[in-house]
């Protein structure tokens, strides 16, 4: 690796925007990969660095590309719950169906999460699938409820959900709905919300 390439890295990782432009103009290349199969945009996403990650959107850097986890710019947002990094990535037009390696979108583990104000805005300002059915065979109303703890933002999150048009009377792949998920944990609240949805 040339060492415009690694200085990129290391800027894009420190978020370093002056330094991811300095790099940029000396020629290194915005889809350099570092050990991992990370990309400088992948490495300012899952750090949160905003303001060097719109420099390399600007300069046509790739929200999807996959590291080895098949992790990405993208992904990496529902993840990490950044608003702003989602708006900053919206607009270099990711792939809203992209999977992660449990074949989930964007989506699933923000609700897992509990990131209520980035579901929130995920669901208001793009027309990702509220009901997408991963590997486990899970959708984002699923994940919330089995691996959520029932607390207040789990609660907005399901009601953000139903809102959005969720199914919820889709079943895992035992077969079991989220209000029977919801009501076995003694999620009242949830289960609550999902009886007045169903």
């Amino acid at each position: 690796m040339n060492k415009h390439d690694q200085a990129l890295l290391d800027a894009a990782d420190r978020g370093d925007a002056t330094a991811v432009r300095a790099a940029l103009a000396a020629g290194a290349d915005t889809e350099v990969r570092d050990a991992h199969g990370r990309t400088p945009l992948l490495l300012c996403s899952l750090g949160d660095r905003v303001e060097a990650a719109r420099v390399l959107v600007t300069a046509g850097a790739d929200p999807n590309a996959q590291d080895e986890r098949d992790e990405s710019p993208w992904l990496a947002t529902g993840v990490t719950g950044s608003v702003a990094m989602m708006r900053v990535l919206l607009a270099a037009g990711p792939d809203l169906e992209l999977r992660n390696r449990f074949g989930g979108i964007a989506l699933i583990p923000a609700s897992e999460r509990g990131h209520v104000d980035y579901v929130r805005a995920l669901l208001r300002e793009t027309d990702i699938d509220v009901d997408h059915v991963n590997r486990l065979g899970w959708t984002a109303l699923l994940e919330a409820v089995i691996l959520g703890d029932g607390g207040r933002a789990h609660q907005e999150i399901a009601e953000l959900l139903i809102t959005a048009g969720a199914t919820v009377d889709l079943p895992d792949r035992d077969g079991v709905t989220a209000l029977e998920h919801a009501e076995r944990r003694g999620f009242t609240r949830i289960a609550d919300l999902l009886k007045s949805a169903g």
